[in-house]
């Protein structure tokens, strides 16, 4: 499977539409997607604060060091022919912003307001070992609820691997949790809508396969004060964090049992 690009190389933002062009962040994001066609190897682990003022900070680091000492392994030349791989090394190694990427790559082509503020709090950065890219991180920094709104806007109309758990309710005090979003419909759209049509049939059957692990950590600046409603997947670590790992076997299997699977999670902050 030839991964493509979805992504456009300027996001263009208005109070509720996304306009995309090539943009390195989905093409690389989309390859990580085509290599879990190939071995189950690579890890998704993201990480959402929430912050006082209602806005909330995600972070999604996808380590892929496994995939590509296989690839390499079974074929040395494999990786240097894929383009993806070549955009990847080009990313910086510290956290720097959309607007800051491609205003150096002279790709900026917006003045709009509402674009730059939202390209100024997303952020891309890879990992290396060896002088050799191992993964890359995205994180989108002190998003509001209307940020947010945005984005889950355009997602609608074309689905993006993001964490679901971003769209959640918060206030600054309560976290409304809705269990029906510890799925991977994203991740299978974005597949499916960017392969062949007997790619994408095989998608759900096999998407156990594509990933190692999977996981989201939330985190509270305020001491969690009480929660209500229980999941099987969601447990709490401390006062201030609470982890989701998801069974992915469990969530493909229709015949599986929940001892807990409420809709709607509760999480209440001092």
């Amino acid at each position: 499977m030839e991964p493509t690009a979805i992504l456009k190389d300027t996001i263009t933002v208005q109070p509720t539409v996304i306009n995309t062009t090539t943009n390195p962040m989905k093409k690389i994001f989309f390859f990580l997607i085509a290599a879990a066609f190939v071995l189950q190897s690579c890890i998704i682990n993201s990480e959402i604060v929430y912050h006082k003022d209602a806005a909330s900070t995600a972070v999604t680091d996808i380590n892929m060091k496994q995939f590509i000492a296989e690839m390499k392994a079974m074929t040395p030349d494999s990786l240097k022919q894929q383009k993806e791989f070549g955009e990847m090394d080009k990313l910086p190694t510290v956290w720097t912003s959309i607007f800051d990427i491609q205003k150096g790559e002279g790709k900026l082509n917006t003045t709009d307001p509402d674009s730059i503020r939202i390209m100024k709090k997303v952020f891309m950065k890879t990992t290396k070992e060896n002088n050799e890219p191992t993964g890359f991180s995205l994180k989108m920094e002190h998003f509001s609820q209307a940020d947010y709104q945005i984005l889950n806007n355009y997602n609608k109309k074309e689905k993006l691997p993001f964490d679901q758990n971003i769209f959640n309710n918060w206030d600054g005090k309560t976290l409304t949790i809705n269990t029906e979003n510890f799925n991977l419909k994203n991740i299978e759209e974005t597949i499916k809508n960017k392969t062949s049509k007997d790619e994408a049939d095989k998608v759900e059957g096999m998407i156990t396969l594509f990933f190692k692990s999977i996981g989201t950590t939330l985190k509270f600046e305020n001491k969690i004060k009480s929660i209500t409603g229980k999941h099987d997947w969601v447990k709490q670590v401390d006062n201030y964090t609470i982890k989701i790992d998801y069974d992915l076997k469990t969530m493909y299997d229709q015949e599986a049992q929940f001892k807990n699977a409420d809709k709607a999670i509760v999480i209440v902050t001092e």
